[in-house]
């Protein structure tokens, strides 16, 4: 690759730790980091709301109208003493 990131002031442990698991999987201290920062990306990657999973599947395209949103709100909850009915 043609570009390199240099991390300063890591703490000791943290690379003895980097160069341990590096040595055990048979890769250069790069290459786990490349590798921890991928599995990293991967595990955040935005999950869709279920939503969003439900018009991609039944939307206008496939026949099914779907609500606004806006029409249906919640009422908040309110914690009283007890006099309120």
């Amino acid at each position: 690759m043609g570009s390199s990131i240099t991390v300063r002031d890591i703490d000791p442990g943290d690379r003895s730790w980097l160069r341990r698991e590096a040595r055990r999987v048979g890769v250069s201290m790069e290459e786990l980091v490349r590798r921890l920062i991928r599995e990293k990306r991967e595990k955040n990657e935005r999950r869709p709301k279920p939503s969003e999973v439900f018009a991609r599947h039944f939307g206008p395209e496939h026949g099914v109208e779907l609500p606004s949103s806006e029409r249906f709100g919640y009422r908040p909850v309110s914690f009283g003493c007890g006099d309120e009915a």
